[in-house]
């Protein structure tokens, strides 16, 4: 996983450039060190250096805001847009390109954890929680309850979240 390109895209989310600026920028941005702590107890947990990780999972709760359990797996591309509140389950499996806002919970039923695909957007406050699929291209509205799967590029709000467009196109009622 590169940081360098998580880096960029947060980058380019706020400020549409991933120039050397826009880079210092965000490194001074909230997210920026939760991100960080993040990747590095990803990297510590794949080279089996467990004390290591440890610490990067309580340097996360207490300097990043957040907990992200220690076997979650995102792509690249992760974006923490702002960390406060954050909570991702140890279990959940993230691809490319997943940008996430403050206060979301990406939690377990069981041991049965979410699965999402690239190029995510959850909204500020969402909730996605069980053995729920979400799919490529989706955009999860604020506050936004997801307790089934989401098909491919579908947008959904609300409580429960239901599916309002998929591909920008409104759906049926």
């Amino acid at each position: 996983m590169s940081i360098k390109e998580d880096l960029k895209a947060k980058a380019r989310w706020l400020y549409q450039s991933d120039t050397a600026a826009a880079l210092l920028k965000v490194c001074l941005t909230d997210g920026t060190l939760a991100l960080l702590c993040y990747r590095g107890m990803q990297w510590s947990q794949r080279a089996k250096l467990t004390p290591l990780t440890m610490i990067f999972n309580k340097l996360n709760v207490w300097f990043g805001q957040c907990i992200i359990g220690r076997g979650a797996e995102f792509g690249e591309r992760l974006v923490l847009i702002h960390s406060q509140g954050i909570v991702i389950n140890g279990e959940v499996r993230g691809g490319d390109d997943i940008m996430i806002e403050h206060q979301v919970t990406i939690g377990a039923e069981g041991r049965q954890a979410p699965q999402l695909g690239s190029r995510v957007f959850i909204g500020a406050g969402a909730k996605i929680i069980g053995a729920v699929k979400v799919g490529d291209d989706v955009k999860i509205g604020a506050n936004a309850v997801v307790t089934k799967d989401l098909p491919n590029g579908a947008t959904a709000v609300g409580v429960p979240a239901k599916v309002i467009k998929i591909y920008g196109d409104p759906v049926a009622k």
